[in-house]
């Protein structure tokens, strides 16, 4: 049913999602935080920045990043690298493109507390920094779930930015939604079917988990 080929394009997605999702989370959690709580003139202009790949077309931010990224791009100029067709390019590359399903639920829930919380915490006499690992943490945790599971979901099944920015090199670059498109174009229906049937069960166990993230919750808050 599975060939090795076919093994290798699942386990590099997973291990692509799963170095995305960390690297969204150590980032969109202070992120989403700032979002909330700040009271910059310009944050939300950085909010706008934040949700701006939910309209993008992929192809357009692939594009840019190729730039970007490319030999003589300031990227590759900052860090000494060229990251297109990498497995490196592609973490970049998701990670800005699963960014906003990220950061907005976790904000949701920061902005969600109000300020009773922190006037308790206050109270007793806890540090604006222990209050964030005590209090804002755990009442954030369905959101940081919720941003989590999506930001996993969505970089399971991007196309456009993977595309633009690693091609379709087998074990390197080539993840399932590529390697769907790559078997529709040689007329390999049934290895299409065998991994769109993958995606489809995988997108109905993401809806899952988030209702039952979101029943979880609510019933905690009777």
């Amino acid at each position: 049913m599975f060939d090795i080929a076919m093994i290798e394009t699942i386990l590099l997605t997973l291990r692509l999602a799963a170095v995305t999702t960390f690297v969204l989370l150590v980032v969109g959690i202070p992120l989403a935080w700032w979002l909330a709580r700040s009271k910059a003139w310009g944050k939300e202009f950085v909010a706008v920045l934040v949700s701006l790949p939910i309209v993008l077309p992929p192809t357009v931010l692939g594009f840019y990043l190729l730039i970007a990224m490319g030999p003589d791009g300031p990227l590759t100029a900052l860090i000494g690298r060229s990251l297109p067709f990498t497995f490196e390019g592609l973490v970049v590359g998701s990670t800005l493109y699963s960014l906003p399903f990220v950061v907005n639920p976790i904000r949701n829930a920061f902005e969600s507390m109000g300020e009773r919380h922190w006037e308790a915490a206050a109270t007793l006499r806890a540090n604006p920094l222990d209050a964030f690992f005590t209090v804002a943490l755990p009442l954030a945790m369905p959101g940081i779930l919720t941003g989590a599971i999506l930001g996993f979901a969505h970089t399971m099944g991007e196309f456009g930015v993977v595309l633009m920015i690693g091609g379709s090199i087998p074990g390197e670059t080539k993840v399932l939604s590529i390697a769907i498109f790559d078997f529709v174009e040689s007329l390999e229906w049934g290895k299409a079917h065998i991994l769109a049937g993958a995606m489809l069960a995988l997108s109905f166990a993401v809806i899952f988990a988030m209702r039952l993230v979101e029943t979880r919750f609510k019933s905690d808050l009777r």
